[in-house]
């Protein structure tokens, strides 16, 4: 894991608290979800742009008989 960092934040409550409803965890634990998710966006925006521009080899009805 890497080193963690203690910081102090000012957060509005009613902000927290629907994060923590949304989360179901503590305030560290929807801190750390939403930071998360903040350092995510940049991969969903690139596989977002790639939508329509691939190419697969394979069709879903085989995909799904495949499954059974």
């Amino acid at each position: 894991m890497s080193q963690a960092r203690k910081i102090t934040v000012e957060v509005d409550e009613n902000l927290l608290r629907r994060a923590q409803k949304q989360s179901r965890e503590g305030v560290t634990g929807t801190v750390r979800r939403g930071l998360e998710l903040l350092a995510a966006a940049d991969s969903y925006e690139k596989l977002a742009r790639l939508r329509g521009k691939v190419k697969f080899s394979t069709t879903l009805a085989t995909m799904r008989n495949d499954r059974r």
